[in-house]
């Protein structure tokens, strides 16, 4: 295998016309320039200077310039970028764990203001508190707590849900009933309305229920997408109703309903103090809030 730092080293002799000049250049010995090209010369089979009063190449020491200064130029510029990078104040790498809804919608906009390297990790709350009661995640943005004792929870955010669905759906007769308080008929006509599921068990669309109707709903969803974002894409394209959280509404979809009292979560920044700074929990609760 060849040695990249002969192939520096035949730059610099070559740009220097010394092999004293070279090593300075290098900072190591004439010696080893010397032995740096001997070992290059013999691993390609090639004479690549003459070794007169004054070092020369020869003309396959010119092409073979030719043909290495460009990709050594680049390596050279990435090592000064990175040599550079490290010169500057060290940021902490964060592990965060978070639901993608939440990400693209709230934190994905604030990358560039964090003075940390993040590593984003997606999934649902409760795999996600697992992971960080383990020591894989640093924090995680949790829609619930859990009786882990080593974690603490810290409020961050409240997000109110709310009935959403197409810009072209009629609600003449929902908002009739709504404006006479006739809750029996406003359910009814929810009830018959084809709606799309986040969860096979309904839980938010139940929680929503119970707030507003005091009972369980009973609803069939004729579609379930375990993606937010999907689903209020789907809505775009079809009359049927879900229940979302407030700031992932979109210009281009309609409020249906935001019930009698608001149906609220509570987001925290959920951490273990004994695995992270004072710093960090700061930083990340500006973050996340």
């Amino acid at each position: 295998m060849v040695n990249l730092e002969w192939y520096r080293t035949f730059k610099a002799v070559y740009e220097t016309g010394s092999l004293t000049a070279a090593s300075k250049a290098l900072f190591i010995s004439q010696p080893n320039v010397s032995q740096h090209l001997s070992s290059l010369e013999a691993n390609i089979g090639k004479t690549l200077f003459e070794r007169k009063p004054k070092i020369v190449p020869t003309d396959y020491g010119k092409l073979f310039y030719t043909q290495v200064v460009e990709p050594l130029s680049k390596l050279e510029k990435v090592e000064a970028n990175f040599n550079a990078a490290c010169l500057k104040k060290q940021l902490p790498i964060i592990r965060l764990g978070c639901v993608q809804e939440y990400f693209q919608a709230v934190l994905s906009e604030r990358i560039a203001t964090i003075d940390a390297n993040l590593i984003l990790s997606f999934g649902r709350t409760k795999d996600l508190l697992s992971r960080l009661n383990k020591g894989t995640l640093d924090f995680v943005v949790a829609t619930r707590l859990t009786d882990y004792k080593s974690l603490v929870f810290e409020p961050v955010r409240q997000e109110t849900y709310i009935i959403v669905g197409s810009k072209t759906i009629d609600t003449a007769i929902f908002d009739k009933y709504v404006s006479t308080k006739d809750l029996e008929n406003a359910e009814a006509w929810l009830l018959s309305q084809p709606w799309i599921a986040y969860t096979t068990d309904l839980a938010i669309i139940r929680r929503f229920w119970q707030k507003n109707f005091y009972k369980r709903p009973v609803i069939k969803p004729y579609c379930v997408i375990p993606d937010i974002n999907v689903i209020l894409k789907s809505l775009k394209h079809c009359n049927a109703l879900t229940i979302a959280a407030d700031y992932l509404l979109e210009d281009d979809l309609k409020v249906v309903w935001s019930g009698i009292a608001p149906t609220e979560t509570t987001l925290y920044l959920a951490y273990d103090q004994t695995r992270v700074t004072s710093d960090q929990v700061k930083l990340m609760k500006q973050f996340c809030c």
